[in-house]
């Protein structure tokens, strides 16, 4: 055995708990940051917006964030605790081993660990679930979920997931088992393949499974509406209303599918909160996502991305010091891709933290474009009341810390926004 063999595990440990300390204590750095930014600018609202926004507005906004924060703290903490004991406590090792006493060695324990992992996950985070819905939203006066229909989202989503998910699971498992060297290529295939037909399959097989999606009534607006649609350009399958209501009093509007299965979705609380130039505007900015291709190049960034790591999963998955350098033994003689793809899913987020300036910067100068687009093709002064309307309505802060912006937000604040468009 060579010298790199015996010290390897440990030098595997002591990088895993330097990446987990370092993206803990910059996560609570950051979002201590947030909480005084925005409370120390919490009696004030900032010039720009002093005529459209109220000051009970502003304070509400900012209680909400830092709430949100506060409780953002609590779950990072949590999970990094999680980590740990899933890894360096062998709580991993423990599943793994106690699945192998049960079913013996094979594809069904592979698929079984990898299901109980997850249920196990989403069971000891049901708490904090509960507490952002029922409390910290509540108190804002967020949540119009009742007990009965959070239980029933929960419970369907774990169905759907199974029926979907099991299958391609056991199909990924059996590929990293038979496909020889070169699995993880046939597994990045099975992995592009599953998230297009999603793409094609979620807006008319599984949202009505969670929301009701009738079609627009309005025929004013709807005249309005395909008249911006035929000017950009856009072919959509259907106008559709979402009952987002039920669940939250938050308001927004997307465009869900892919290719010829594409649709427009309105919350029906975003058709009380906005005008019908307002509407105009914000469809034009999601349109604006589609006709500068961003959905195009955030698929294709996504395959760039998934190639590579199941490229390097591929190599990690033969390395011994992968496994018991996070706590867990390896299956000797035995196939240990389940073991291997639950410890790359553990450990990957670590590093890609990092990696969160310049996936948001992306993101932001996306609805940079997709803003200047809806300025072309609607009243930018629609786009900017509606911008300030949604930023109200939803509580979101006028003054959050920029360093905090840089690392999260996948959309600019309102003040960058709105100095964009003039406003």
């Amino acid at each position: 055995m060579n010298d790199f063999a015996v010290f390897a595990p440990a030098l595997w440990t002591a990088v895993f708990c330097l990446l987990l300390a370092a993206g803990l204590l910059t996560r609570l750095w950051l979002a201590g940051r947030q909480m005084r930014h925005v409370a120390q600018h919490r009696a004030a609202v900032p010039a720009p917006f002093a005529e459209r926004i109220g000051l009970a507005a502003h304070q509400k906004a900012a209680d909400y964030t830092i709430a949100k924060t506060r409780l953002g703290l609590i779950e990072t903490s949590f999970g990094a605790a999680l980590l740990v004991g899933w890894t360096l406590l062998g709580g991993l090792n423990a599943l793994n081993q106690g699945l192998l006493a049960w079913f013996g060695p094979g594809l069904l324990q592979q698929v079984a660990l990898l299901a109980a992992f997850t249920a196990l996950g989403a069971l000891l985070e049901l708490p904090l679930s509960w507490y952002r819905t029922f409390v910290l939203e509540q108190r804002h006066g967020f949540n119009r979920m009742t007990p009965r229909l959070w239980l029933s989202d929960g419970l369907k989503g774990a169905a759907v997931g199974a029926v979907i998910g099991l299958p391609v699971v056991a199909l990924l498992l059996w590929l990293m088992q038979a496909a020889g060297p070169l699995w993880w290529l046939w597994a990045w295939g099975l992995w592009m393949a599953f998230n297009l037909l999603l793409l094609v399959l979620y807006p008319s097989l599984i949202a009505p499974l969670f929301n009701r999606f009738e079609p627009l009534q309005d025929p004013a607006l709807k005249t309005r509406i395909e008249a911006l649609l035929a000017r950009c350009g856009f072919q959509a399958k259907g106008l559709f209303v979402m009952d987002g209501s039920k669940r939250s009093a938050h308001a927004n509007a997307y465009f869900t599918g892919f290719g010829p299965a594409k649709r427009v979705v309105f919350f029906d609380t975003l058709l009380q909160q906005l005008a019908p130039g307002e509407l105009d505007a914000v469809l034009a900015h999601e349109l604006g996502h589609f006709k500068r291709r961003h959905i195009l190049k955030r698929i294709a960034l996504m395959a760039l991305l998934s190639l590579g790591a199941l490229a390097l999963l591929g190599w990690l998955v033969q390395q011994v010091w992968f496994y018991t350098g996070l706590g867990v033994t390896p299956n000797l003689m035995q196939p240990n891709g389940a073991l291997a793809l639950i410890l790359f899913l553990l450990v990957t987020p670590l590093v890609g933290f990092f990696a969160s300036p310049w996936m948001s910067a992306l993101s932001r100068r996306q609805e940079f474009e997709a803003d200047a687009f809806a300025v072309a093709h609607a009243d930018p002064r629609d786009l900017a009341s509606a911008l300030l309307k949604l930023y109200k309505d939803n509580a979101s802060t006028l003054t959050p810390d920029p360093l905090y912006v840089r690392f999260y937000y996948s959309h600019p604040p309102a003040g960058e926004r709105l100095a964009r468009l003039g406003a």
